[in-house]
């Protein structure tokens, strides 16, 4: 399962972002040897480095990479072609490349967290969690100096004292910041005016069942006092 909703698989005016888009791996070689810039970006602010990732053409993903892409290219919202990522192959390439696990987007999910929103497939829900579990040991991270550990072991620390003090604030805060940004991303894939109009049929809609069950229909009190 990708990233990208349905909508997203429209036509764009850029052949290589097309091209990523429709896995077409010869014509996005074609377009890269001739000069196509590797890191070129959508109106969402995405590459073609995103699109591949998020639809699992690892073999488009590997020439973007060889062409130049820019592996920590971030979209609008601050994620990287990871966290678009729900396929196995491609999360390893880009792991492999370099790119980091825990790298948290503008609203401060990581790619499992978004993994896990999107529902993908276990095995790279697996993949990213065991992933994630050597970040937080610390096997894939550079080494700090003993102020920098102790700044951390103390930001820790007081975060855990936080939780147990304040479970119920906790658990609150995660829901609300959750469906906050579900909503985000389904009004910005859905567009602002899709939505609104979306509102409006349910609205109508509601009104009509309602006046339909109570039997009483609008504005018919007043229809009646005009006829007297």
């Amino acid at each position: 399962m990708s990233y990208v909703f349905v909508n997203d698989s429209s036509q764009t005016s850029v052949p290589l972002l097309q091209a990523c888009i429709d896995g077409d791996l010869g014509y996005s070689k074609r377009l890269l040897e001739t000069g196509c810039d590797p890191n070129i970006r959508d109106s969402r602010g995405r590459t073609g480095l995103h699109l591949a990732a998020a639809r699992g053409n690892v073999e488009i993903c590997r020439f973007l990479h060889k062409f130049g892409a820019d592996l920590l290219a971030t979209d609008y919202q601050g994620n990287t072609a990871l966290h678009l990522c729900g396929h196995v192959d491609t999360i390893q390439f880009l792991v492999s490349n370099g790119l980091k696990i825990d790298i948290c987007n503008h609203n401060g999910s990581t790619p499992l967290v978004l993994a896990k929103r999107r529902g993908v497939n276990k095995d790279a829900i697996r993949l990213l969690e065991g992933l994630e579990e050597q970040e937080v040991k610390g096997f894939n991270r550079g080494p700090h100096s003993k102020l920098e550990t102790m700044q951390m072991a103390e930001s820790e620390s007081a975060m855990e004292s936080h939780s147990l003090l304040n479970p119920n604030l906790q658990n609150s805060e995660g829901v609300l910041s959750s469906f906050r940004t579900t909503w985000q991303e389904f009004v910005e894939d859905l567009g602002f005016w899709r939505v609104l109009l979306l509102l409006v049929v349910i609205a109508l809609l509601s009104l009509g069942i309602a006046y339909y069950v109570s039997g009483v229909l609008p504005f018919a009190a007043n229809q009646l006092e005009l006829v007297h």
